[in-house]
């Protein structure tokens, strides 16, 4: 693929996850503040390659990246991913249960920040409370 497809593509996924919802910061603004090069090359491969691979749909992958940042309690991180599963279609009971199956592995107090960042992302985006 070249470099200019690679970059559209880029730009079309990174626009699905975060074009809408919360405004933040997302990671990539500060990796350019070190190194814009390589800014830009972790961004084609998460965003460009990664992310917009199909073996699973953009839902499940949020779902996913969602469930293991609550487990790491990545707190930042949760809350950009959170609104970007929101954005791409998740539903928000789904991603509640991802949360409360995280108990399992994680403990309880990871699924409490986790569903604390839920709730503070759904009212950010005027969604709260979930029906």
């Amino acid at each position: 693929m070249s470099g200019e497809a690679i970059k559209k593509r880029t730009q079309e996924t990174a626009n699905k996850l975060f074009g809408k919802g919360i405004r933040m910061d997302p990671p990539y603004l500060m990796w350019k503040e070190f190194d814009k090069d390589l800014a830009n090359d972790f961004s084609m491969f998460i965003t460009g390659n990664l992310y917009s691979r199909t073996v699973l749909t953009m839902p499940e992958r949020q779902m996913v990246a969602c469930a293991m940042l609550a487990a790491i309690r990545a707190r930042d991180e949760l809350r950009l991913h959170v609104n970007a599963a929101l954005n791409v279609g998740c539903e928000a009971k789904k991603l509640a249960e991802v949360f409360f199956q995280v108990a399992t592995y994680a403990g309880m107090p990871a699924v409490n920040e986790a569903l604390e960042v839920y709730r503070d992302v759904l009212k950010d985006r005027g969604e709260w409370p979930i029906t």
